[in-house]
């Protein structure tokens, strides 16, 4: 019987020290990170692992990515906090379109390179890269629908010319946790990349096109993963 109650307190001492040890690491990762300001107040004591990579973090947290897809997004510095987390919260729609974005011009820059069929100076490729660049993210916000803030974090900082900031002042940051249904997202996803394949004028730039954007939120979803 002594020996089993020592067992139990030699284990609940080990997992008591490991999720300390995890904690000291993660503040001293952080803590290594050369900044330009202090942090005077937050609505945490500790930064959340989701504002640096929202989908990792929801999988080692045992969310459900199936059935959903997580973002986050944060805000440049602002003069209060209110401000801060307002447009947080207003962008996050926005951030979410640029990210669609920037992988549909990566898929379309692909389906260029290489391709002896396709001149990538042609006047029609170079329209088609303008027009995702500039105007498909746009289409994107207004195809997105279902995307709700799970979590919000702030904080107030102090930056001080002595660490690098141009002069010495006080601002808030906020960031928020995003989560998007996946069937939804999918659905943004494969519209954005047909209207990029209707844009195509020639019939070669079209195929090529139409082979880049198949499965598009497929490989969306591999890409934020690292897999592709």
């Amino acid at each position: 019987m002594k020996k089993m109650l020592m067992l139990l307190m030699m284990s609940a001492v080990a997992v008591s020290c490991a999720s300390k040890d995890d904690r000291k690491l993660e503040e001293r990762e952080h803590e290594e990170i050369a900044r330009d300001y202090v942090v005077r107040d937050a609505s945490s004591k500790f930064r959340p692992g989701w504002i640096e990579d929202a989908e990792l973090w929801s999988r080692n947290h045992s969310k459900d990515t199936n059935k959903f897809r997580y973002f986050s997004y944060e805000t440049d510095p602002k003069v209060s906090r209110n401000i801060s987390c307002n447009l947080a919260k207003a962008n996050a729609r926005t951030d979410i379109a640029g990210e669609i974005t920037t992988f549909i011009d990566k898929q379309l820059g692909a389906s260029t390179q290489g391709n002896a069929n396709i001149d990538e100076n042609n006047p029609n490729i170079q329209e088609l890269r303008e027009y995702v660049e500039n105007t498909l993210s746009e289409k994107i916000q207004a195809l997105i629908h279902g995307a709700a803030v799970e979590k919000t974090y702030w904080e107030k900082r102090k930056y001080l010319k002595d660490k690098g900031a141009k002069k010495d002042f006080t601002a808030w940051t906020c960031a928020v946790y995003i989560r998007m249904p996946s069937e939804r997202l999918n659905r943004a996803i494969d519209e954005a990349a047909n209207h990029v394949v209707k844009r195509a004028d020639d019939p070669e730039t079209k195929e090529a096109v139409r082979k880049a954007m198949k499965d598009a939120s497929a490989n969306f979803v591999k890409a934020k993963r690292g897999e592709i």
